[in-house]
């Protein structure tokens, strides 16, 4: 269990001031130029040190990511673009950032636009975020007026520029490279790789793109040191973490948690614990749309980590936990999202584009049961035809929902499609 003095979003739920002032009296901005002064290598290995992994859903060390940026710039700038494209259905977690605690961020990438010698960084927020667009602009505009930002930002002898960047509300913008294509004013397409933003990214420069809640945990583990964020969570999954949890549960919130808290004492802690108790948990998806479901009795004593949500066949994700109790229509779940990810592909691979509309009519049907036992095989293999072969990771994220609903739920498809073909689907339906 977190300690409250141990939280470093001290202003989640925006019971305070969410202003210069009240950033500063909770302890914010407080000696930036100092951490600064300390030098760009001094920053990278303490972020190293520290075993922080990106918040955005692949959990790549952070430190280490910086530290691929070019160490001598060869005449290009280079840039840092925070992605606030949180359009993950589930996740809502950056948004109570930039919505109650936008000084985090602005100081996070002060910080770690220094670190990696760019003078100019982009939040790419996203289009649906209009009051958190609001909120975080008006933290820009204070932070100008008080100097800790433009030339020589916060007294540290570094000029530097922050640029809020409105999208226009399209998933696929959220992948690191169709964000910078969508930056420069293109279509938001992936591109491929390599090259790899660190070598030509935006504008064909060095360019890191990182979450929000990377870059707005920086200034507290630099203040409080690497030891003290490694403390939390088991080894190589350290650090504090902001969940997300929505669905079944008597009280949803979103709650700042040591890493490695068990989903049960994270469900019994902060949300009350299952509605109808934890005998009616059906399935859990713990980490976002796009990582595969779990089944409740298997959900119980994870722990809720990058490695130990692994073991049990899933992923954490962006750690939105959507909970469902057995009075979910899993099927119907499911199929939802595989036609949210038929909507939002680009399009720019042929596996993707096809097999999303083609996994999206399968599992009309199978809500319905109408299809043979014979497709449920036939789907998975189309899954797995998509996954892995494609520029982006929306083609594994449109697949791995339905392997998951498969691999775990196989038994209610077949019972679906036998009710169908006896003629008690009406039955079923009436329930």
């Amino acid at each position: 269990m977190l300690k409250d003095q141990d939280r470093i979003f001290t202003n989640l739920y925006g019971m305070h001031e969410r202003t210069l002032a009240g950033a500063k009296a909770r302890g914010h901005w407080d000696g930036t130029a100092k951490i600064i002064q300390n030098g760009r290598d001094w920053i990278i290995d303490q972020m190293k040190a520290s075993g922080l992994r990106g918040r955005g859903g692949a959990g790549f060390p952070t430190g280490l990511k910086w530290s691929f940026m070019p160490k001598e710039s060869d005449g290009r700038p280079a840039y840092l673009v925070v992605n606030a494209d949180e359009s993950e259905p589930g996740t809502c977690k950056d948004r109570e950032i930039m919505r109650h605690d936008p000084h985090t961020l602005i100081e996070g990438c002060l910080i770690a636009s220094f670190a990696m010698n760019a003078h100019s960084c982009y939040i790419y927020i996203r289009g649906e975020y209009i009051r958190e667009r609001e909120a975080l602009q008006a933290a820009i505009d204070e932070a100008y007026d008080a100097g800790l930002l433009g030339k020589n930002a916060a007294g540290s002898g570094w000029d530097f520029d922050l640029y809020l960047h409105h999208g226009a509300g399209a998933y696929i913008c959220g992948e690191e490279t169709a964000l910078l294509e969508s930056l420069e004013g293109k279509k938001g397409m992936p591109r491929m790789k390599p090259p790899f933003p660190a070598g030509a990214g935006l504008y064909g420069c060095p360019t890191t793109v990182n979450n929000v809640e990377s870059i707005a945990v920086v200034p507290t583990i630099l203040r409080r040191g690497p030891e003290w964020f490694s403390s939390f969570g088991r080894p190589n999954n350290a650090g504090t973490k902001i969940f997300g949890i929505s669905g079944h549960v008597n009280n949803p919130c979103v709650v700042e948690e040591a890493m490695s808290i068990s989903f049960e004492e994270l469900i019994e802690k902060h949300c009350g614990g299952i509605r109808g108790g934890w005998d009616n948990l059906l399935a859990v998806i713990p980490g976002g749309s796009s990582v595969p479901c779990v089944r409740g009795e298997n959900m119980k004593d994870a722990i809720m980590d990058f490695d130990a949500l692994r073991e049990v066949g899933s992923s954490l994700g962006t750690a939105a936990v959507i909970v469902m109790d057995k009075q979910t229509d899993i099927i119907k779940a499911i199929w939802r999202l595989s036609k949210f990810y038929k909507h939002e592909s680009c399009g720019q691979c042929t596996p993707c584009r096809e097999g999303t509309g083609w996994m999206m009519r399968v599992m009309d049907r199978l809500v319905k049961g109408e299809a043979e036992i014979e497709e449920i095989d036939m789907l998975f293999d189309v899954t797995k035809q998509v996954e892995g072969h494609t520029i982006c990771a929306l083609g594994d994220a449109a697949a791995w929902p339905i392997q998951g609903l498969i691999r775990n739920f196989r038994e209610e498809i077949e019972d679906r499609i036998k009710a169908q073909k006896s003629g008690r689907m009406g039955a079923m339906a009436a329930e």
